[in-house]
């Protein structure tokens, strides 16, 4: 068989898989790539991701990582929704969930595609393989902008002429060395949406993301106290953010997916922030299991909730607050004091405050109640 018939057998057997793209990169990046993750790292624009700092010089290319790959092939997942994600903003007293975590871990779910299209492959041409789905150290969106599965947009993320901007990424590192494909061209333009509408204005220049003040980062990966300055700017925004995403022009042609996975599960989908309140460890992992959320914690993901309550204008909602002043977490003790003073009034303000003095031996929670 030739390189160019097992690209095309790889490309047939792949879309049977599920696949929606295909891609065949070189295993390099671009020099302004490199530079751009330097970049990136060295202004702190990471926060405190130190696991971008530490694997640094292994993400800064495919053979850095892995010497003996020739090729990766880049294969990619729609996850398009059916509605404008953007509508759910209106809804204030609703928990709104990035659309990729609505439905199963995708983590899962490529992956088990990827692993069959590798053994496959081994199976037909031998060579070695390696599979990566996002927890590895690869440049993934820079690789697969050098095939023509899409560009990265201006927003950092890939953007796809068939898919917009819902596509999930995995990759086989390979040591054949089959045809690759032409780079894709930057089809932006002058377009500059997904600058504009970013709530906390993330994107200090087109193609360049500062992390520390994505929401995206913010309820997901940072795991501290979110610094006051955002939290109005989340609204209900509780599991990462799609604004940048969602505003995309290219996404008119996006289908919605056809993967069952990646379909909104109903009780993710405009559940109301208090009914999020009462989780305990034990209820938060029952209602999370087989969901990427799960990975941020019950802590964490009470707190994202209380800022959303507190966004909400749901006054009804403070005593449900008020009952977690006293919490375990010092997170969640510290935005269930930010979330009572967008809700109660002056004096009822001041008497839970009275009540609750204790928790002012936290230097988090001393500073929340001012």
């Amino acid at each position: 068989m030739s390189d160019s018939d097992l690209r095309r057998k790889t490309e047939d057997k792949a879309r049977e898989l599920g696949f929606d793209a295909v891609g065949f990169a070189p295993a390099e990046t671009r020099q302004r790539d490199r530079e751009r993750l330097h970049n990136f790292v060295d202004a702190g624009q990471h926060g405190d991701m130190g696991w971008m700092a530490e694997t640094l010089e292994r993400r800064s290319s495919p053979s850095a990582l892995w010497e003996e790959v020739r090729t990766v092939i880049v294969l990619g997942m729609s996850y398009a929704p059916a509605s404008d994600s953007l509508a759910d903003l209106k809804n204030r007293d609703r928990a709104l969930i990035s659309v990729y975590a609505r439905g199963k871990d995708y983590h899962d779910e490529v992956k088990k595609r990827l692993k069959q299209l590798a053994r496959w492959l081994v199976e037909t041409a031998a060579g070695d393989v390696k599979v990566f789905v996002d927890t590895a150290p690869v440049m993934e969106k820079p690789v697969a902008s050098l095939t023509q599965v899409g560009w990265q947009g201006k927003h950092t993320n890939l953007v796809s002429r068939e898919h917009g901007s819902w596509l999930f990424l995995g990759e086989i590192f390979t040591s054949l060395d089959l045809p690759k494909d032409d780079p894709a061209t930057d089809r932006c333009g002058s377009c500059r949406a997904c600058q504009d509408i970013c709530p906390t204005a993330a994107f200090p220049a087109p193609y360049t993301l500062d992390a520390r003040r994505c929401i995206s980062y913010l309820t997901i990966e940072h795991k501290g106290h979110i610094p006051a300055e955002f939290r109005s700017a989340m609204g209900n925004r509780i599991y990462g953010c799609d604004d940048c995403l969602a505003i995309c022009p290219w996404n008119k042609f996006a289908e919605r997916t056809k993967e069952m996975a990646f379909l909104p599960r109903p009780e993710l989908t405009a559940q109301k922030l208090i009914d999020y309140l009462d989780l305990d460890d034990a209820g938060f992992r029952e209602v999370f299991r087989g969901s990427p959320i799960k990975r941020i914690g019950r802590d964490r993901f009470i707190r994202n909730i209380l800022i959303g309550v507190g966004n909400s204008g749901e006054t009804t909602a403070a005593p449900n607050v008020e009952a977690l002043l006293g919490d375990a977490s010092p997170l969640v003790r510290a935005m269930a004091v930010w979330a009572l003073s967008q809700l109660a009034d002056e004096q009822a303000f001041a008497a839970a405050r009275t009540r609750f003095r204790d928790t002012e031996t936290d230097r988090a929670v001393r500073a929340e109640w001012g």
